[in-house]
């Protein structure tokens, strides 16, 4: 079994803590330090593997493949605890956890917004990025550094950690993470340790040579300080601000989009009408005069308000992946705290109802570890959202803060904040000539903006186009409803109407403007739960003001009793009378029958077997690290087949010496080390000798007592003999050779022929 020199140990501990002074730029990623944890794992995992490839004397494939299998055995306490079982073995969720984090965890982490905390899978990518790089150092340092230590090559072992360096910079977010300190300790060890190579070339014979030795030492440890000085005060002096720092995630996009989704404003007569009575959701923790917000819309294209897509999205970002862990908006004066558990009942859309803007948020329904990555979050609007719904037996905790509200008078002489917003396209020239008559001669924005909420308050009236209201309200908020909502004799609609029709006014105004859609339950003081009905919804306006936030402002009216229109009855006049054509006994519909089909029968016999969840978990559990093992174990045993019948096959002379050969390369396969260029007498000679200080001197022969410098001896007469070499003679070197190994293999241990099965040998020919 190979050792490993010193030196290379030295070098492995100093590739490692490069590395991880590299890896700890993702703390402004992952806002902690819990994923050094996964990454010390990764640089273990990755060398361990390098030192048993060198150990066992592994091909490269072969020591990769070992490097997986360990990367999935080892990783899931260290990266997925809460899915491992028992606490440290994997699961089927952690394995396919760290295949998944390895692959699209890159994609993840630049589109879940800081800090990142859900899925928890990401937590892959510092752990396969040191894996990966410690594996490829680790081998490069055991078995090329090895060969001859040079500085140059030392040089190009930097290249991982520096990669790791860089990924941890355009990974990151804007601000770095102590970066000049970081940058300094990174470049005084590499260059210290580049220097300490060059003075290990010197020869150590005399005492010149150690003069000599101390003199390139002390120059390189001069050149190093003087470089990290500079560098030290040069990077403290140009480097970039916050703003032009160069991170990705500043040039992705998040891939959520509102707009395949249907506008949750459209939706507002389905909750008055068809789900007025039924309870949508419960929430625990509200307090009295609390609205819970769904979703904010800024984009108006003439048929309705949505949210604003990605191309769209103000400089609040859009909706962003999220972990448990909330932005804060940066234009918002919060107030007091709440916080609420959600239930859901018969809600079902992707909407996440929440309670001013949240800090906090958490699944705790069943599944809630899968779904974790499907949260989505905009800080400027304080709304959530979940891609793969929220249906009954959803179940979340918010942990907000409610925007504080002051009083007219205090925003007095507050302007109103000049955000950017999607421009509002198709607005009718009735709603423009509307909001300046509203406005009248009021000065400040929020002079104008309540004599607006004011007038369409008090000049309005109610109604949700129900059976039981005074007039027919139409639902929608297009450009032709709103037209229809100022000049019929009297305005007429509910908050879908009215809310739409006051942001385009404050837009015309040149106010910012949103229209929020919520429910506006009834919260008795102290209550511990409250059920929100259908009959709840509601929708309001909101306008941003400076240093204040989104005020809201709510123009729907109260007053229900909608003036009739007198109308004159016009006289009836008589008519001849016609004789009517008999009725029919049964109405046409009466006369079909309804015919259900079932096809619960054809179902089942297109599934006639089905395996339980808990199986398929077994399976893929148990089977997932089998095929690792095995199958790397497969394929070396294919080929070392067809490696065995290629040397079959041929005249006698080379059938012979193909059992030689395959004798050498088993014993190779065994951990010894047959030299690479000598006759076969020669290599005879240095097996044995490994046999002997191995203490397997009494298993050196064969069946036959054959010894291998015999076998050695017979296989070249019957090579260089120069006359055929007879059938019978051949099977009798190749059992011979098979007799020799399997002894060999037999006393070496169960470990030693484990091993050999992952290892394959082709030997280049003796001389």
């Amino acid at each position: 079994m190979t050792r490993i020199p010193r030196a290379a140990v030295a070098d492995l501990g100093v590739l490692s803590l490069l590395s991880l002074l590299a890896i700890a730029g993702y703390e402004t990623s992952f806002g902690g330090f819990d994923f050094l944890l996964a990454a010390i794992a990764g640089l273990a995992v990755g060398t361990l593997a390098a030192v048993l490839g060198t150990l066992w004397r592994l091909g490269v494939l072969v020591t990769v493949l070992l490097g997986i299998a360990l990367y999935f055995v080892v990783g899931t306490p260290f990266v997925m605890p809460e899915a491992a079982l028992f606490g440290v073995l994997p699961s089927l969720t952690s394995l396919a956890g760290l295949a998944i984090g390895a692959v699209h965890g890159w994609a993840d982490i630049l589109t879940i917004s800081a800090p990142v905390e859900a899925p928890a899978y990401v937590g892959a990518v510092p752990y396969a990025a040191a894996s990966v790089v410690s594996l490829v150092g680790g081998r490069l340092v055991l078995r090329w550094l090895a060969v001859r230590r040079t500085p140059l090559r030392a040089a190009v072992l930097l290249i991982g950690p520096v990669l790791l360096f860089l990924s941890g910079i355009l990974l990151g977010t804007d601000e770095a993470f102590l970066a000049a300190v970081r940058g300094v300790a990174f470049a005084a060890i590499a260059l210290s340790w580049i220097a300490w190579r060059r003075g290990a070339q010197v020869e150590t014979a005399g005492d010149g040579a150690a003069r000599l030795r101390r003199r390139r030492l002390t120059g390189s440890a001069t050149v190093v300080a003087g470089a990290v000085a500079i560098g030290a005060v040069a990077g403290l002096a140009v480097a970039p601000i916050a703003p032009d720092r160069f991170v990705l995630r500043d040039e992705v996009v998040p891939p959520f989009d509102p707009l395949e989704f249907p506008s949750p404003l459209a939706g507002f007569r389905q909750y008055t009408k068809d789900l007025a009575e039924e309870p949508l959701f419960t929430v625990s923790g509200l307090e009295p005069g609390d609205t819970v917000r769904l979703a904010a819309m800024d984009s108006y294209t003439g048929r309705l308000w949505n949210v604003a897509g990605p191309e769209q999205a103000a400089e609040d970002g859009g909706y962003a992946i999220v972990g448990t862990t909330l932005p804060e908006p940066e234009l918002a004066d919060l107030g007091s705290a709440r916080s609420i558990e959600v239930d859901m009942l018969a809600y079902d859309d992707v909407w996440l109802p929440t309670v001013g803007y949240g800090s906090r948020l958490e699944l705790l329904d069943a599944g809630s570890a899968e779904r974790a990555g499907d949260v989505r979050y905009n800080a400027a609007a304080g709304t959530a959202v979940l891609t793969s719904g929220a249906a009954e037996g959803t179940r979340y905790r918010l942990e907000s803060r409610t925007q504080r509200e002051p009083d007219d008078q205090a925003l007095a002489d507050v302007p109103v904040a000049q955000l950017p917003l999607p421009i509002v396209e198709n607005l009718p020239d009735v709603v423009a000539a509307k909001a300046d008559e509203y406005a009248g001669e009021a000065a400040s924005p929020i002079e104008q903006l309540r004599a607006i909420e004011r007038a369409l308050k008090t000049n309005g009236f109610l109604s949700h186009g129900l059976a039981s209201d005074a007039v027919p309200s139409r639902a929608g908020h297009g450009a032709d409803r709103l037209i229809e909502l100022f000049t019929r004799t009297q305005m007429v609609g509910d908050a879908e109407q009215y809310a739409a029709a006051m942001a385009l006014m404050a837009r015309h105004l040149g106010y910012p403007s949103r229209v929020v859609m919520g429910y506006a339950p009834e919260v008795a003081e102290g209550a511990d739960e409250v059920e929100v009905l259908g009959s709840d919804v509601t929708a309001w306006v909101e306008v941003p003001f400076e240093g204040v936030g989104w005020v809201a402002f709510r123009p729907t009216p109260d007053n229900v009793d909608v003036p009739q229109e007198q109308t004159p009855k016009p006289k009836s006049e008589p008519q001849p009378q016609v004789r009517q054509p008999p009725r029919a006994e049964q109405a046409e519909d009466e006369l079909l029958t309804t015919v259900e089909i079932d096809d619960t029968d054809d179902q089942d016999r297109d599934r006639p077997f089905q395996l339980p969840a808990w199986a398929w978990a077994i399976i893929a559990g148990v089977g997932i690290p089998a095929a690792i093992l095995l199958l790397p174990m497969l394929v070396v045993a294919l080929a070392k087949r067809r490696r065995r019948a290629i040397r079959r096959r041929g005249a006698g002379d080379r059938q012979a010496a193909g059992a030689w050969e395959e004798l050498v390369d088993r014993f190779a396969e065994l951990g010894f080390e047959p030299p690479e260029r000598a006759s076969r007498l020669q290599t005879a000679r240095t097996l044995e000798r490994q046999l002997d200080e191995q203490g397997l001197a009494g298993v050196r022969t064969g069946e036959d007592g054959v010894r291998l410098v015999t076998l050695a001896a017979t296989v070249d007469r019957d090579v260089f003999g120069g006359g055929d070499v007879a059938p019978t003679s051949i099977e009798r070197r190749w059992s011979e050779a098979d007799a020799a190994a399997a002894a060999v293999s037999a006393a070496g241990g169960r470990l030693r022929r484990l091993v050999s099965r992952y290892r394959l040998r082709r030997r280049r020919r003796d001389g």
